[in-house]
């Protein structure tokens, strides 16, 4: 490891991305609190499409797009709601993008935010996200679809379609004024008007794709919130997760590693969660490299302590926790095994 690559892991596992049929729990913020709003049972119906509550806790954490977009499909029939998914985004924010929704900020203008939301989204939020931006004519279309098949979606649809119009709206200001949105759902006369007032533009149905359609002038908006020293920052950091999403298993199964030391959460239960892989898998991935988990602890412990004891001023006793050491002198004994030298040697050296 480079010692400038350890900025990636200085508040914990950063770097964990979505495997495939995954994507950010963050899709689901509010969920429940307006499901309960309606009289519904979110934890039941969460269980029922084999959902855990409790993974709603952690936006960082991942769930299955298919169950999602099954789950959305049953919330419209149990609350006679043929819009649910546009109802609960309507509720949610830009932020449920995360970090791709930060990189989008900070861009210099729409154009960039919009490349950073079609580079980043697939990496960070979900693999089966797919968007496209294609000018024709004066005509900007930001256009989007799901990689695999999830079965019936027109309420994520119709969710993904309002947060990507609010991630927009929030980075542009008032000035950003679609001329129209598409998508493939049947909508009927009504409901069309309910989701043009919802959406404030106009509104297409029945289309081969889904998309939202501007002036490409627009495009050359400078954005209100740009900030050139965040955009490099965390557009580097995804940069980085880009290149880390084409690594193997074991790559990032030791980023993962050495993310997590420092922030005390490293145990292979987590990992493995972080990957999308139960214990046993990752342990066989990891055996297809003649590794262990306990052999990447060892190696990113060695090469953490190194940079602390070379780059800080932190007590070694601190080290030594920042390590998951219970005693200092275990943390001695180890570094002494692998530099030959004891942590107060090496730091002075």
């Amino acid at each position: 490891m480079e010692e400038q690559d350890y900025f990636f892991g200085l508040e914990g596992p950063l770097e964990a991305v979505p495997a495939a049929g995954q994507m950010r729990a963050a899709n689901l913020r509010g969920f429940s609190d307006y499901v309960r709003a309606r009289g519904g049972a979110p934890r039941r119906i969460l269980a029922q499409h084999g959902l855990d509550p409790l993974a709603l806790a952690d936006p960082d954490g991942h769930i299955s797009c298919q169950q999602v977009a099954a789950m959305f499909e049953y919330c419209s029939l149990l609350f006679d709601d043929p819009l649910f998914g546009l109802h609960l985004a309507a509720t949610q924010d830009a932020d449920v993008f995360g970090s791709v929704t930060a990189v989008c900020r900070a861009a210099p203008d729409l154009r960039s935010a919009i490349a950073s939301l079609i580079r980043y989204l697939p990496v960070a939020h979900s693999p089966e996200a797919q968007l496209d931006l294609v000018e024709q004519d004066g005509i900007a279309e930001l256009r989007w679809a799901v990689r695999a098949d999830v079965g019936f979606n027109d309420q994520a649809n119709y969710q993904a379609m309002m947060l990507i119009l609010l991630l927009l709206r929030n980075v542009s200001g008032p000035r950003f004024r679609p001329a129209w949105v598409q998508f493939s759902a049947d909508a009927s006369a009504h409901e069309l008007v309910e989701i043009e007032a919802l959406l404030g533009t106009a509104a297409r149905p029945r289309a081969p794709g889904s998309a939202i359609g501007f002036s490409a002038a627009l495009l050359d908006l400078p954005i209100g919130t740009a900030n050139r020293l965040t955009y490099r920052l965390v557009g580097g950091y995804l940069g980085r997760l880009r290149l880390l999403n084409r690594a193997d298993m074991a790559e990032r199964a030791r980023s993962y590693v050495r993310g997590a030391l420092p922030a005390g959460s490293c145990t292979i239960e987590r990992c493995a969660d972080r990957l999308g892989l139960s214990v046993r898998t990752l342990q066989s991935r990891l055996a297809a490299h003649d590794l262990r988990f306990v052999d990447l602890v060892e190696e990113q412990r060695e090469q953490l302590a190194r940079i602390y004891l070379r780059q800080t001023p932190m007590p070694i006793d601190e080290v030594a926790e920042r390590l998951g050491y219970a005693e200092q002198t275990s943390f001695g004994r180890a570094f002494k095994r692998w530099t030959g030298q004891t942590p107060r040697q090496f730091r002075r050296r």
